[in-house]
């Protein structure tokens, strides 16, 4: 069961003003919400487990490209270049 204490640490801690009324419902709604958190525990997910094991689908790691033999196809794609860059409007400001 949670405590008052528990539940004014917990507002504390979340910068939340609660009034006593607040406080009493937060408490029973906790207990309530825990109670129905702890019927996980009865769940036997061994078996749903062994049904979903995952494989791996990604390929096999492989020689890596050539460095920048795309480069010249990608800069002719892009609209504005400049100095061999794909050329952006500037979002930041100094």
């Amino acid at each position: 069961m949670i405590e008052r204490k528990t539940v004014e640490k917990l507002a504390a801690l979340s910068r939340i003003a609660l009034t006593e009324e607040e406080k009493d419902a937060f408490t029973s709604e906790f207990d309530a919400i825990l109670g129905f958190v702890s019927h996980i525990d009865a769940v036997s997910v061994e078996k749903a487990v062994a049904e979903h094991i995952l494989t791996n689908v990604f390929r096999a790691d492989g020689e890596p490209h050539e460095s920048g033999i795309f480069t010249d196809a990608i800069l002719r794609e892009a609209p504005e270049t400049k100095n061999g860059f794909v050329k952006v409007k500037k979002i930041l400001q100094q």
